[in-house]
């Protein structure tokens, strides 16, 4: 398939950029050492070509399945599910996780039919740009950058902590040295480490939760050895004592928003196509791979969490939002007798949390980047060397690490809390703009004369999904709001716990108006949105040919390769 992708350049999305093949042309001439980013000429600026450096494009359909099915799974899943899970008790667990899995399935869809269309490098705000209001593109942007800057030093912060489960004795502040080290290491490397970082340790983190699961079936039927708990017929006894749901409806509310954090970065698989080799052929099949990990990793895996933990468990409460002795798979082996089976998962955690810090700094770059392109940053961001790296977008995420050490002084969690409420919304909005963006497409390629039948790849729920999607993003941030004014446990919470769970609006809502004082443009009325400036080229007689060939298929086959 010829494949032409218009990326946007710095003054706008109008101005064309050198095509994918040129630029892997022009890579293939630089030796080895200086395309892996390994020496001193690979921190040289790329030749500039049309006004715009385009980032590598070394990534293949392998690492993007990969990151789709696997790459944001961390701490939230593995740690954040033990408080979800005393706050709202299984029954909560289950119905809140599936319901922000139906959410995320919309986005997703929606986000691949825009990246499909329109070839973004570097940052998908760009849609809000277009199809919603320029100002809140940059917010959005802004806000993106900030939500993986903050990350980043808390994977740090609780990766230093994880290691101290098995008792090191040393300073945490060493581990938050090394870890960080190893991180930048990893960004050396450029488009490649982080695809090759991300490919394997979501093998590992999918292999661990299918293990898992396995075990999880034998416990609760019974096969636990004898001296753990599960030596006999569990089964759903924990749905009945302590019961399915917790809090009432205060648990339901707190549930969601657990949920919601737990499935932050499900969206940087539209991300890392830009830097795919073929991204019309690699995404859509990556997109699809997020129906197995909502399915079987989230909802099937939470389940088995739900039957085997008591919601009343002392231990899922822990001693901060970072203690990964509070982790339902780790209780599930320490209560099993299975010997070793606590530390294994501490590992799996360990490689989560330092895997969701290299996609942070992936993620918070990459915009950064792309700010730069659309005039909504400093340029110097724009800056790309030889090898393909982002290079002072990837240095200025990278810098945010060292707020990990605030932690070691004795205010330091009080800074940091605070600092979290800065990102702890943040994903929420980027995926109500994914949505919206896509409803206002579709609409625009209406107005503009356009079919359905024009789009290559669709997503399954069209704009009612993304109008679902849109509506559970708004429930959440209504159960936030709740939440946040009366927490679990007091009728009335405190200003300051209020701004803890939502200073992130206040801030999306300054960024906001500092992009209307900045760019001057506000919300973009259909007959101005344009459709057409940027669109990929495609070979309609292939498009045309694979369509004619799956009417052939039987119903089950055009359903399962649909959604599969």
């Amino acid at each position: 398939m010829d494949e032409k992708s218009v990326l946007p350049a710095e003054k706008g999305l109008d101005n064309p950029a050198p095509t994918v093949a040129s630029d892997a042309e022009w890579r293939e001439t630089e030796t080895f050492m200086t395309r892996n980013g390994l020496n001193l000429k690979s921190f040289s600026r790329r030749p500039v070509g049309d006004k715009h450096v385009p980032l590598d494009k070394s990534m293949r359909t392998r690492h993007l399945h990969m990151i789709a099915i696997g790459g944001s799974i961390g701490a939230g899943f593995f740690v954040g599910s033990g408080g979800a899970l005393s706050k709202g008790g299984p029954g909560f667990v289950l119905i809140d996780f599936a319901l922000m899995g139906v959410m995320i399935f919309n986005v997703v869809y929606a986000l691949g039919e825009l990246a499909v269309m329109y070839p973004v490098s570097g940052g998908f705000y760009t849609y809000s740009v277009r199809f919603i209001d320029p100002s809140w593109g940059f917010a959005m942007g802004w806000n993106y950058v900030f939500q993986w800057a903050i990350v980043l030093p808390l994977e740090l912060t609780v990766a230093g902590i994880t290691v101290e489960y098995w008792k090191a004795g040393v300073n945490v502040g060493v581990w938050i040295t090394v870890f960080w080290l190893f991180i930048i290491g990893i960004n050396i490397f450029g488009t490649l480490g982080y695809a090759e970082e991300e490919f394997w340790s979501s093998v590992l983190k999918l292999s661990a939760t299918i293990i898992f699961m396995f075990i999880a079936l034998v416990l609760v039927l019974g096969g636990g050895p004898d001296n753990g708990i599960y030596n006999e017929y569990w089964g759903a006894r924990l749905w009945y004592d302590p019961g399915a749901f917790k809090n009432g409806f205060k648990g339901f509310c707190s549930v969601f928003v657990t949920a919601a954090f737990s499935y932050s970065g499900t969206e940087l698989v539209g991300l890392a196509a830009a830097e795919t080799k073929n991204p019309l052929k690699s995404l859509p099949g990556a997109i699809k791979q997020v129906f197995w990990r909502i399915t079987l990793f989230y909802v099937l895996g939470l389940f088995f969490v739900g039957l085997l933990v008591r919601s009343d468990d002392k231990r899922l409460i822990g001693s901060g939002y970072i203690d990964v002795t509070a982790s339902p798979f780790v209780i599930v082996g320490q209560n099993a007798g299975l010997k070793g089976f606590d530390s294994f998962m501490n590992v799996i955690i360990l490689v989560s949390v330092i895997s969701i810090g290299v996609s942070g700094v992936y993620g918070g770059s990459r915009t950064l980047v792309a700010l730069g392109e659309q005039g909504y940053a400093p340029k110097f961001f724009t800056y790309i060397d030889r090898s393909g790296r982002p290079l002072w977008a990837v240095v200025f995420i990278l810098m945010f690490g060292a707020l990990a050490y605030v932690n070691l002084d004795a205010q330091g969690p009080i800074v940091f809390d605070w600092l979290l409420a800065l990102s702890g919304l943040a994903a929420l909005f980027t995926w109500g703009s994914i949505c919206l963006a896509h409803i206002r497409f579709r609409k625009a390629w209406a107005f503009h004369g356009h079919t359905v039948d024009e789009i290559p790849f669709k997503a399954v729920g069209g704009t009612i999904g993304s109008w679902i999607g849109l509506g559970i993003i708004f429930m959440v941030l209504c159960a936030q709001f709740y939440t946040a004014i009366s927490p679990i446990g007091v009728s009335v919470g405190t200003a300051e716990g209020f701004f803890k769970s939502y200073l992130a609006l206040p801030v999306v809502i300054l960024f906001w108006v500092c992009g209307y004082a900045w760019k001057g443009k506000a919300w973009l009325r259909t007959s101005q949105m344009d459709v057409d400036t940027g669109r990929r080229e495609l070979d309609w007689d292939l498009i045309n040919a694979e369509r004619a060939e799956m009417l052939t298929w039987p119903a089950w086959k055009r359903i399962y390769h649909k959604i599969f």
